[in-house]
């Protein structure tokens, strides 16, 4: 299984002020990201963030720019319910993993490590699964038994998923436990890739397809073995949360072994938390954080369409 690393709590804040609005969606407080004044969306993206949570600035303007490059209306919910991981951490981490000398590994590091491990242990807590799991899937279940909020024949919805990559894969397995009765406008009008039937009383997947970024807590090959909805994976070759035999296990499960509608695109030298917290003056890690923001509007586009 794979699970948090340094680079999770490491990176950039990023510069801008996002464009988009707060509201309470379905009982959580929601960034909510809109497509140019006019557009219809082709359907609502979920996005999953990463440590830092909702109300992070990258992650608020990421959510802007999907909204903006790919017309679509993107929800970022509050899944930690007010309990992410501050922003702090950030500097201290890199302190903390920053090459130093002798005096300062000795004196000072020690002190950065106590300070880390002051922010990430009721991080870790607070945001279990057993603690987020029903939150998230309420939302999209929710999400489904609601009217759209726009004019659509048949709403389509999409998720997206920073580091946090488990409920990603939860939500594309399309376990059928988890699937809901849709709300009348939502059934589709005909047959698609998740569904067969478009009876009323038929359960239906929560959502069309899913986006992940390095994501971690992943366990492979069984969460990889799972996945029934269309998938697209970015992670870096270098990623300290998935080593590189796990990311071609999991690419070879899902692009050969399954044979759907997935991709896992392996970026070389790029590191965990790139897609998000890349450093602006870094080309590398901009670059790629530049191609899965591409990957995910393109993937999206393809199935919310």
């Amino acid at each position: 299984m794979t699970g948090p690393c340094a680079d999770c709590f490491k990176g950039s804040i990023h510069t801008g002020t996002p464009a988009g609005t707060v509201a309470e969606i379905h009982g959580l407080q929601t960034y909510v990201a809109y497509p140019e004044a006019g557009v219809t969306p082709k359907g609502i993206v979920v996005m999953i963030t990463d440590a830092f949570g909702y109300d992070f600035v990258n992650n608020r303007m990421l959510c802007d720019v999907y909204a903006k490059k790919g017309g679509f209306l993107v929800y970022c919910p509050d899944f930690m319910n007010g309990h992410a991981m501050s922003s702090k951490c950030l500097h201290i981490m890199e302190q903390l993993m920053a090459p130093a000398s002798i005096l300062t590994s000795i004196i000072y590091k020690p002190i950065y490590a106590i300070q880390a491990m002051y922010h990430a242990l009721p991080w870790l807590i607070t945001t279990r699964s057993s603690v987020c799991r029903p939150r998230i899937l309420k939302f999209f279940q929710d999400l489904r038994t609601s009217p759209p909020p726009f004019e659509t024949p048949s709403l389509k919805i999409g998720v997206c998923g920073f580091c946090w990559g488990q409920y990603t894969f939860l939500l594309a397995a399309d376990k059928p436990s988890h699937r809901i009765k849709r709300h009348s406008s939502q059934i589709p009008t005909n047959s698609s890739s998740t569904s067969t039937s478009t009876s009323p009383d038929t359960p239906l997947p929560l959502i069309d397809c899913a986006f992940t970024a390095h994501p971690s807590f992943v366990k492979v090959p069984q969460d990889a073995e799972a996945v029934t909805i269309p998938l697209s994976v970015a992670v870096g070759e270098t990623d300290m949360a998935m080593k590189g035999p796990l990311i071609r296990q999991m690419k070879e499960i899902l692009e050969v072994k399954k044979k759907g509608d997935n991709e896992v695109v392996v970026m070389p030298g790029a590191k965990h938390g790139f897609a998000v917290r890349a450093v602006p003056d870094d080309g590398v890690q901009r670059g790629w954080a530049d191609k899965a923001e591409t990957q995910a509007i393109d993937w999206f586009t393809k199935y919310l369409a």
